[in-house]
Protein backbone atom coordinates (compact mmCIF):
# COMPACT_ATOMS: atom_id res chain seq x y z
CA UNK A 1 0.00 0.00 0.00
CA UNK A 2 1.26 3.13 -0.86
CA UNK A 3 2.16 5.59 2.07
CA UNK A 4 3.63 8.58 0.80
CA UNK A 5 1.99 12.03 0.89
CA UNK A 6 -1.67 12.65 0.04
CA UNK A 7 -2.57 14.01 -3.53
CA UNK A 8 -4.24 17.70 -3.38
CA UNK A 9 -5.93 18.69 -6.44
CA UNK A 10 -4.45 22.22 -7.98
CA UNK A 11 -6.91 24.86 -7.10
CA UNK A 12 -8.20 23.15 -3.96
CA UNK A 13 -5.90 23.75 -0.20
CA UNK A 14 -6.34 20.79 1.86
CA UNK A 15 -8.34 21.42 5.46
CA UNK A 16 -6.91 20.27 8.50
CA UNK A 17 -8.99 19.47 11.82
CA UNK A 18 -10.89 22.06 13.07
CA UNK A 19 -11.02 24.63 10.42
CA UNK A 20 -13.53 25.72 8.87
CA UNK A 21 -14.86 25.22 5.07
CA UNK A 22 -13.48 28.37 2.86
CA UNK A 23 -15.82 31.06 1.22
CA UNK A 24 -16.37 32.28 -1.91
CA UNK A 25 -14.59 35.01 -2.74
CA UNK A 26 -17.40 37.20 -3.38
CA UNK A 27 -19.87 35.56 -0.86
CA UNK A 28 -18.25 38.50 1.80
CA UNK A 29 -19.07 41.37 -0.89
CA UNK A 30 -22.93 40.41 -0.93
CA UNK A 31 -23.51 39.50 2.63
CA UNK A 32 -21.83 43.54 3.24
CA UNK A 33 -23.88 45.04 0.70
CA UNK A 34 -27.12 43.40 2.77
CA UNK A 35 -26.10 44.16 5.78
CA UNK A 36 -25.47 48.20 5.19
CA UNK A 37 -28.95 47.85 2.91
CA UNK A 38 -30.61 46.60 6.10
CA UNK A 39 -28.65 49.42 8.47
CA UNK A 40 -29.24 51.89 5.81
CA UNK A 41 -33.72 50.68 6.03
CA UNK A 42 -33.49 51.00 9.86
CA UNK A 43 -31.95 54.39 9.61
CA UNK A 44 -34.70 55.53 7.29
CA UNK A 45 -37.53 54.33 9.49
CA UNK A 46 -35.97 55.82 12.24
CA UNK A 47 -35.56 59.01 10.67
CA UNK A 48 -39.43 58.36 9.16
CA UNK A 49 -40.59 58.24 12.59
CA UNK A 50 -38.41 60.77 14.25
CA UNK A 51 -40.47 63.68 11.76
CA UNK A 52 -43.55 61.94 12.40
CA UNK A 53 -43.75 61.99 16.22
CA UNK A 54 -41.08 64.13 16.97
CA UNK A 55 -42.05 64.83 20.99
CA UNK A 56 -43.26 61.06 20.96
CA UNK A 57 -39.46 59.70 20.82
CA UNK A 58 -37.04 62.00 22.02
CA UNK A 59 -34.49 59.71 22.80
CA UNK A 60 -32.64 59.42 19.11
CA UNK A 61 -29.38 58.13 18.12
CA UNK A 62 -26.69 60.52 18.18
CA UNK A 63 -26.50 60.23 13.77
CA UNK A 64 -30.26 59.86 13.19
CA UNK A 65 -30.46 63.37 15.75
CA UNK A 66 -27.78 65.02 13.80
CA UNK A 67 -29.08 63.91 10.52
CA UNK A 68 -32.45 64.87 11.84
CA UNK A 69 -31.20 68.29 12.41
CA UNK A 70 -29.53 68.71 9.28
CA UNK A 71 -32.50 67.97 7.07
CA UNK A 72 -34.71 70.39 8.73
CA UNK A 73 -36.19 73.43 6.92
CA UNK A 74 -34.47 76.87 8.24
CA UNK A 75 -37.51 78.22 9.94
CA UNK A 76 -37.23 82.22 11.31
CA UNK A 77 -37.97 83.45 14.67
CA UNK A 78 -41.34 85.13 15.14
CA UNK A 79 -40.36 88.56 15.20
CA UNK A 80 -38.43 88.15 12.13
CA UNK A 81 -41.46 86.55 10.72
CA UNK A 82 -44.31 89.28 8.80
CA UNK A 83 -47.84 87.81 8.35
CA UNK A 84 -50.22 89.11 5.78
CA UNK A 85 -52.87 91.36 7.11
CA UNK A 86 -56.41 90.88 5.86
CA UNK A 87 -59.52 92.47 6.78
CA UNK A 88 -61.46 89.61 9.14
CA UNK A 89 -65.09 89.02 7.48
CA UNK A 90 -67.39 89.48 11.14
CA UNK A 91 -70.66 89.56 9.14
CA UNK A 92 -70.32 88.23 5.64
CA UNK A 93 -73.35 89.06 3.72
CA UNK A 94 -75.28 90.47 6.52
CA UNK A 95 -73.70 93.94 5.92
CA UNK A 96 -75.62 94.23 2.55
CA UNK A 97 -78.67 94.58 5.09
CA UNK A 98 -79.85 97.19 7.97
CA UNK A 99 -78.87 97.05 11.21
CA UNK A 100 -81.71 94.46 12.55
CA UNK A 101 -82.06 97.11 15.38
CA UNK A 102 -83.93 99.05 12.40
CA UNK A 103 -86.12 95.95 11.08
CA UNK A 104 -89.75 96.74 11.18
CA UNK A 105 -88.97 100.42 12.44
CA UNK A 106 -90.84 103.25 9.75
CA UNK A 107 -88.54 105.54 10.14
CA UNK A 108 -84.91 105.65 11.12
CA UNK A 109 -82.35 108.44 11.53
CA UNK A 110 -79.91 109.54 9.77
CA UNK A 111 -77.41 112.49 9.42
CA UNK A 112 -77.58 115.12 6.77
CA UNK A 113 -75.51 114.66 3.97
CA UNK A 114 -71.51 115.70 3.22
CA UNK A 115 -71.38 119.08 1.64
CA UNK A 116 -68.94 120.46 -0.63
CA UNK A 117 -67.52 122.80 1.83
CA UNK A 118 -67.36 120.12 4.12
CA UNK A 119 -65.68 117.56 1.80
CA UNK A 120 -62.93 120.42 1.02
CA UNK A 121 -61.32 120.40 4.42
CA UNK A 122 -60.40 116.55 4.10
CA UNK A 123 -57.91 115.15 2.46
CA UNK A 124 -57.29 112.71 -0.53
CA UNK A 125 -56.74 109.66 1.50
CA UNK A 126 -59.63 110.65 3.72
CA UNK A 127 -62.05 111.14 1.00
CA UNK A 128 -61.17 107.90 -0.18
CA UNK A 129 -62.18 106.11 2.42
CA UNK A 130 -65.35 108.02 2.78
CA UNK A 131 -66.01 106.95 -0.82
CA UNK A 132 -66.15 103.08 -0.20
CA UNK A 133 -67.89 104.19 2.96
CA UNK A 134 -70.85 105.54 1.38
CA UNK A 135 -70.70 102.82 -1.41
CA UNK A 136 -71.42 100.03 1.15
CA UNK A 137 -74.09 101.90 2.49
CA UNK A 138 -75.15 102.49 -0.91
CA UNK A 139 -75.36 98.54 -1.61
CA UNK A 140 -77.34 98.13 1.35
CA UNK A 141 -79.83 100.83 0.70
CA UNK A 142 -80.37 99.55 -2.50
CA UNK A 143 -80.80 95.92 -1.46
CA UNK A 144 -83.31 97.39 1.86
CA UNK A 145 -85.00 99.12 -0.91
CA UNK A 146 -85.73 96.10 -3.21
CA UNK A 147 -86.56 93.54 -0.37
CA UNK A 148 -89.24 96.70 -0.11
CA UNK A 149 -90.90 96.23 -3.03
CA UNK A 150 -90.41 92.63 -3.01
CA UNK A 151 -92.60 92.50 -0.03
CA UNK A 152 -94.57 95.25 -0.99
CA UNK A 153 -94.02 97.19 2.01
CA UNK A 154 -92.42 100.90 2.83
CA UNK A 155 -88.80 101.29 2.52
CA UNK A 156 -88.20 103.16 6.30
CA UNK A 157 -86.47 106.48 5.53
CA UNK A 158 -86.14 106.80 1.72
CA UNK A 159 -84.19 109.88 2.40
CA UNK A 160 -80.76 108.28 3.47
CA UNK A 161 -80.26 106.64 0.13
CA UNK A 162 -80.48 109.76 -1.75
CA UNK A 163 -78.12 111.33 1.35
CA UNK A 164 -75.92 109.29 -0.06
CA UNK A 165 -76.07 110.02 -3.54
CA UNK A 166 -75.23 113.53 -3.05
CA UNK A 167 -72.82 112.86 -0.89
CA UNK A 168 -70.51 110.99 -3.05
CA UNK A 169 -71.52 113.51 -6.04
CA UNK A 170 -70.05 116.14 -4.13
CA UNK A 171 -67.01 114.32 -3.43
CA UNK A 172 -66.96 113.80 -7.02
CA UNK A 173 -66.85 117.37 -7.71
CA UNK A 174 -63.96 117.73 -5.09
CA UNK A 175 -62.02 115.12 -6.78
CA UNK A 176 -62.65 116.75 -9.82
CA UNK A 177 -61.38 119.83 -8.76
CA UNK A 178 -58.24 119.01 -6.91
CA UNK A 179 -57.53 117.49 -10.66
CA UNK A 180 -58.12 120.32 -12.64
CA UNK A 181 -56.37 122.31 -10.34
CA UNK A 182 -53.30 120.27 -10.41
CA UNK A 183 -53.33 119.66 -14.19
CA UNK A 184 -53.59 123.58 -14.58
CA UNK A 185 -50.64 124.00 -12.01
CA UNK A 186 -48.56 121.23 -13.95
CA UNK A 187 -49.54 121.67 -17.63
CA UNK A 188 -51.51 124.70 -18.25
CA UNK A 189 -54.55 123.19 -19.23
CA UNK A 190 -57.80 122.75 -17.62
CA UNK A 191 -58.89 119.46 -19.10
CA UNK A 192 -57.23 116.28 -19.17
CA UNK A 193 -56.58 116.08 -22.96
CA UNK A 194 -55.55 119.12 -24.95
CA UNK A 195 -57.92 120.57 -27.15
CA UNK A 196 -60.55 123.56 -27.96
CA UNK A 197 -63.82 124.75 -28.60
CA UNK A 198 -65.00 124.00 -32.42
CA UNK A 199 -68.35 124.72 -34.25
CA UNK A 200 -69.66 121.68 -36.47
CA UNK A 201 -71.73 122.27 -40.33
CA UNK A 202 -74.89 123.25 -37.97
CA UNK A 203 -73.13 125.87 -35.80
CA UNK A 204 -73.47 124.17 -32.48
CA UNK A 205 -70.27 124.41 -30.27
CA UNK A 206 -68.62 121.62 -28.70
CA UNK A 207 -65.19 120.56 -27.31
CA UNK A 208 -62.34 118.98 -29.86
CA UNK A 209 -60.02 117.37 -28.24
CA UNK A 210 -56.37 116.76 -30.11
CA UNK A 211 -55.21 113.42 -30.54
CA UNK A 212 -52.34 111.47 -32.63
CA UNK A 213 -53.03 110.76 -36.63
CA UNK A 214 -50.53 107.95 -38.16
CA UNK A 215 -50.61 110.14 -41.29
CA UNK A 216 -50.53 114.10 -41.80
CA UNK A 217 -53.82 115.61 -41.53
CA UNK A 218 -53.50 116.76 -45.11
CA UNK A 219 -53.39 113.13 -46.50
CA UNK A 220 -56.03 111.66 -44.21
CA UNK A 221 -59.23 111.59 -46.02
CA UNK A 222 -61.10 110.89 -42.76
CA UNK A 223 -60.33 114.02 -41.52
CA UNK A 224 -60.97 115.82 -44.72
CA UNK A 225 -64.45 115.09 -44.76
CA UNK A 226 -64.55 116.34 -41.54
CA UNK A 227 -66.25 120.53 -41.14
CA UNK A 228 -65.44 122.55 -38.78
CA UNK A 229 -67.48 125.98 -39.68
CA UNK A 230 -70.40 126.65 -40.66
CA UNK A 231 -72.01 128.67 -44.05
CA UNK A 232 -74.43 132.22 -43.32
CA UNK A 233 -77.20 130.30 -43.91
CA UNK A 234 -77.30 128.25 -40.57
CA UNK A 235 -77.47 131.80 -39.11
CA UNK A 236 -81.25 131.90 -39.14
CA UNK A 237 -81.50 128.06 -37.78
CA UNK A 238 -79.03 129.04 -35.13
CA UNK A 239 -81.60 131.60 -33.67
CA UNK A 240 -84.23 129.29 -33.72
CA UNK A 241 -82.41 126.83 -31.62
CA UNK A 242 -82.20 129.30 -28.75
CA UNK A 243 -85.17 130.44 -29.02
CA UNK A 244 -86.94 127.23 -28.87
CA UNK A 245 -84.59 126.32 -25.69
CA UNK A 246 -85.72 129.85 -23.99
CA UNK A 247 -89.35 129.41 -24.72
CA UNK A 248 -88.64 125.67 -23.24
CA UNK A 249 -87.25 127.37 -19.86
CA UNK A 250 -89.49 130.10 -20.16
CA UNK A 251 -92.76 127.21 -19.65
CA UNK A 252 -90.78 125.56 -16.82
CA UNK A 253 -90.50 128.66 -14.53
CA UNK A 254 -94.41 129.21 -15.39
CA UNK A 255 -95.67 125.68 -14.48
CA UNK A 256 -93.53 125.98 -10.95
CA UNK A 257 -94.97 129.25 -10.41
CA UNK A 258 -98.51 127.94 -11.25
CA UNK A 259 -97.65 124.49 -8.45
CA UNK A 260 -96.72 126.86 -5.69
CA UNK A 261 -99.95 129.13 -6.10
CA UNK A 262 -101.94 126.11 -6.34
CA UNK A 263 -99.96 124.65 -2.80
CA UNK A 264 -100.43 128.02 -1.35
CA UNK A 265 -104.31 127.60 -1.96
CA UNK A 266 -104.63 124.25 -0.51
CA UNK A 267 -102.53 124.97 2.68
CA UNK A 268 -102.71 128.41 3.55
CA UNK A 269 -101.31 127.78 6.77
CA UNK A 270 -97.97 126.23 5.18
CA UNK A 271 -98.09 129.72 2.92
CA UNK A 272 -97.96 131.95 5.92
CA UNK A 273 -95.47 129.97 7.79
CA UNK A 274 -92.85 130.09 4.47
CA UNK A 275 -93.58 133.90 4.36
CA UNK A 276 -92.79 134.25 7.78
CA UNK A 277 -89.43 132.79 7.97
Amino acid sequence: MYRGKARVRPGRRHLGKGQPPPRAPGAVGVRGAMAAAAAMAALGRSLTAALRLPRARPELPGMALNLYHKNLPKIETLHQVKFLHTTVSRRGLEEFFDDPANWGEKSVKSGDSWNIKQLRGKSSEDLHKLWYVLLKEKNMLLTLEQESKRQRKAMPSPERLEKVETSMKNIDLVVREREIALRLLQTGHEKPVPGEWRHDFLGRTFWYSYKEWPIPWHLNKKHKKKRFYYLPHVNHFIRLRLEKTLRKRARQQSLERTRRKVLERKFPDVAVKAQSQ
